[in-house]
């Protein structure tokens, strides 16, 4: 079974971050710039959420707020459920799919590891399934 530890040895484990001060707008900036849909909020090297372009759209756009004057820690999410590294990909899946959300923080010994999305959790699946049709079509070949 893959692990989230293959995802992040991929993908790299570099989560972007802002500062808890920070402006919803600068933040999607930095997202917009980086080509990605979420950011972490740190501080101090501490985790404290992510900010997402679904808490924007839910909690700046359809409230009314303003994107320049709300902070990221006004909107951003912290209550995730828990993911290590030697957790499975199917693991992954589930508390994705069971939370209804995209975004999973991974910690090891309370230290951030990275950030896995429903995204990266789809490639893993197909790298896995192409890996297995290749060994089956070798074995298939080898006889």
């Amino acid at each position: 079974m893959n692990k989230i530890s293959n995802i992040l040895f991929r993908k790299g484990s570099r989560a972007i971050s802002v500062l808890p001060d920070t402006s919803v707008l600068d933040a999607l900036k930095v997202m917009a710039e980086n080509n990605i849909g979420s950011v972490v909020v740190m501080q101090d090297k501490k985790f404290l959420g992510i900010i997402t372009e679904r808490d924007y759209s839910r909690k700046v756009v359809l409230k009314g707020k303003n994107s320049t004057n709300t902070k990221v820690s006004e909107i951003m999410t912290s209550d995730f459920p828990d993911l290590k590294p030697d957790d499975t990909v199917e693991h992954c899946m589930e508390l994705l799919s069971d939370n209804n959300i995209r975004y999973l923080p991974v910690f090891e010994k309370k230290e951030l590891k990275g950030i896995i999305s429903i995204s990266d959790v789809v490639s893993e699946t197909i790298i896995s399934q192409q890996q297995t049709i290749a060994h089956l079509d070798s074995y298939i070949n080898s006889k």
